[in-house]
């Protein structure tokens, strides 16, 4: 019996004698890989994390404490997956709010070509027309950009892209706002 329990001693003692540079490596690629999915922009603390703990197996096999250096590595590859993991639910959310805000100035940008179709036919002054459907093609117009960005893939620039959308909407929302409609004054909601 005590001829199998040497030999086990000694593997068990052989791996705490070396550094775990296999673990070491697998926390880098996964820390690597985290980076690269963008766990540096959508998940900041954990990716923080994972490259702290890193440093700290390293730090703990230049001070020739191998065991320690395991508990680092493996936890930081831990660490790094999780980022990666949280990147891949940050995106889908930016996504869809990114998508439900093209849809609202979708909405906001027909309701107001509806209501200067109205005030056309109300005959409103041709200088205030002119004003607010300039406003509404420039609304128009980047809402169209904004949606070639998300058709690419590109939510992160489509969300920036909307929230100046949404200020060129809100100006046409003012210029429509002034408008006569068949005899009617007052604000509505767009």
């Amino acid at each position: 019996m005590s001829r199998l329990l040497l030999p086990l001693a000694l593997v068990l003692l052989a791996g705490c004698s070396e550094p775990p540079q296999k673990e070491i490596d697998q926390a880098q690629t996964a820390v690597d890989a985290a980076r690269t999915a963008g766990a540096d922009k959508y998940a900041a603390d954990e990716y923080t994390g994972a490259a702290a703990t890193l440093q700290k197996a390293r730090t703990a096999v230049d001070q020739r404490d191998y065991r320690q250096a395991l508990s680092y590595a493996i936890d930081a590859r831990q660490r790094a997956i999780e980022a990666a993991k949280l990147v891949v639910e940050a995106k889908a959310r930016e996504k869809t709010e990114a998508e439900r805000a093209f849809k609202t100035e979708t909405d906001r940008v027909t309701r107001l070509e509806t209501l200067l179709r109205e005030a056309e036919t109300a005959r409103a002054p041709v200088q205030q027309l002119r004003t607010a459907r300039a406003a509404i093609e420039a609304a128009r117009t980047s809402l169209q950009e904004a949606g070639k960005l998300l058709d690419a893939g590109n939510d992160a620039e489509a969300a920036t892209a909307l929230a100046e959308v949404r200020g060129k909407v809100d100006v046409a929302a003012r210029e429509t706002d002034a408008l006569p409609q068949h005899g009617k004054s007052g604000k509505r909601r767009h």
